[in-house]
């Protein structure tokens, strides 16, 4: 339910409280005067009340938005880190680009594949330490047996 939805309930209550007093004519001006005080007390913790809710529930939604944003961020940095590998990989003529799978998760970087010669692969594991915002790198190279 809504705060505006609450609220207008507990207006209609007050309503319908004050126009219970002012319609009792046994009760005295006093007892009408505590009867509004107890419903406007009511009122009032009804109303903290709602705000309280409403506040966690705001907090919440902002939390969860936050880890939605750094999740993205986490995963825009991945794909920068595994493209900028993979064209360092290009940009090297020594390496066959092709034949290396590079996945990044949280800056840490997998290669995987089968490669020519060691060399390839000690090539492969220092382009992509290179990379900024690396921070270990995984090798499951293997090199391709001479036939």
């Amino acid at each position: 339910m809504s705060i505006a939805t609450k609220v207008s309930l507990i207006t209609a209550s007050l309503a319908l409280v004050f126009g219970a007093v002012s319609c009792d004519k046994n009760g005295s001006a006093e007892q009408a005067g505590q009867k509004i005080d107890q419903a406007a007390a009511r009122t009032g913790q009804a109303i903290e009340k709602a705000g309280d809710t409403a506040a966690v529930k705001l907090d919440t939604a902002k939390e969860a938005v936050s880890n939605k944003v750094e999740a993205t961020g986490a995963y825009l940095n991945d794909a920068a880190i595994t493209t900028q590998i993979k064209a360092g990989f290009l940009a090297d003529s020594s390496l066959k680009s092709l034949q290396i799978h590079v996945t990044t998760t949280n800056g840490v970087v997998a290669l995987s594949g089968v490669v020519g010669s060691q060399q390839s692969i000690d090539r492969g594991i220092e382009i992509a330490r290179g990379v900024t915002g690396v921070i270990s790198v995984e090798s499951n190279l293997v090199v391709k047996p001479t036939q």
